[in-house]
């Protein structure tokens, strides 16, 4: 029978890919998974043994992430703001620094709109949504909001409904090319509120980036062209212009190496208010802007 102990050990074949840190919590999470363990419980009884059953699990789930397959797409699922979300390779996987723009939103919707967050009833939209996890983690949080999310694969859409169905919240989604949303029109309404995170990686960028992101995760959803880095966010920011009413809100998750020339095309349209935020770790990651 094979231990916790061993399971460590036979992980470690990962540090090709992973740090010691990164593999040591990779290890523990599939652990945890698969034998229903908590993770103190792992932590204090190495000697442990597993099932025939579990170590065979934990072995077929090596050899995937021996090839740089993110976690999350071979668990099916990962966790964004307490919540649970299911993943696939149809959807990037949500990520801490969202988190924090999710915070944002709704410390301010707190403050802009109402005494009380769970008082806001205005439409908020959330664009390129993939999993739905700024959606649904908005109107989880926000349950008077009238939240919609749009994106223009199919596929991500069907995982995002189910997100919402696993988390009991009612979102609104909109199949459509943001790109080209004059020629769908009648698919939007007004918002109070617009978010997104859409593709903003360059070819640059992407030569910066694990292999693990690069060569898993949908490139629909992540690349921009080189010489083009704001395509998607001039077009959001045009679509908002017509869309917020006066002092609505608009909220980007942002390249870091974009955030000055971000904000200036948001100021030549016309929005006020606007204010560029750092994430944890330092780096221009949000921003907030205002309609006139």
């Amino acid at each position: 029978m094979i231990t916790i102990k061993d399971v460590f050990e036979d992980y470690k074949q990962l540090n090709n890919i992973y740090d010691s840190t990164e593999m040591e919590a990779l290890t523990l999470l599939v652990i945890s998974e698969i034998s229903k363990l908590s993770k103190a419980s792992i932590k204090a009884f190495p000697e442990r043994e597993l099932s025939t059953e579990q170590s065979e699990v934990l072995k077929t789930i090596l050899t995937r992430l021996q090839t740089g397959e993110p976690v999350q797409y071979i668990l099916g699922e990962t966790e964004f703001y307490g919540l649970p979300f299911k993943v696939s390779p149809s959807v990037l996987i949500p990520r801490p620094e969202t988190e924090e723009l999710v915070e944002w939103i709704l410390s301010v919707c707190g403050g802009h709109f109402a005494q009380n967050s769970d008082q806001f009833e205005g439409a908020i939209l959330d664009i390129g949504t993939g999993s739905g996890c700024i959606a649904i983690s908005l109107k989880k949080n926000l349950p008077n909001a009238n939240v919609s999310a749009v994106d223009i694969s199919e596929p991500a859409l069907q995982t995002a409904k189910d997100n919402a169905v696993l988390n009991q919240v009612e979102v609104h989604f909109v199949h459509s090319d943001i790109l080209d949303w004059r020629a769908q029109d009648s698919k939007f309404n007004m918002y109070n509120l617009i978010v997104s995170n859409p593709p903003y990686v360059t070819p640059h960028d992407k030569q910066q980036m694990h292999t693990n992101v690069t060569d898993h995760e949908p490139h629909s959803a992540l690349f921009v062209p080189e010489n083009d880095p704001l395509l998607f966010y001039n077009a959001i920011a045009d679509f908002a212009l017509l869309k917020l009413p006066t002092k609505g809100l608009l909220f980007f998750e942002i390249n870091e190496n974009y955030g000055n020339q971000t904000v200036e095309m948001l100021q030549k349209k016309g929005f006020t208010d606007i204010v560029l935020k750092q994430d944890m770790s330092g780096r221009d990651r949000m921003i907030k802007a205002a309609t006139i």
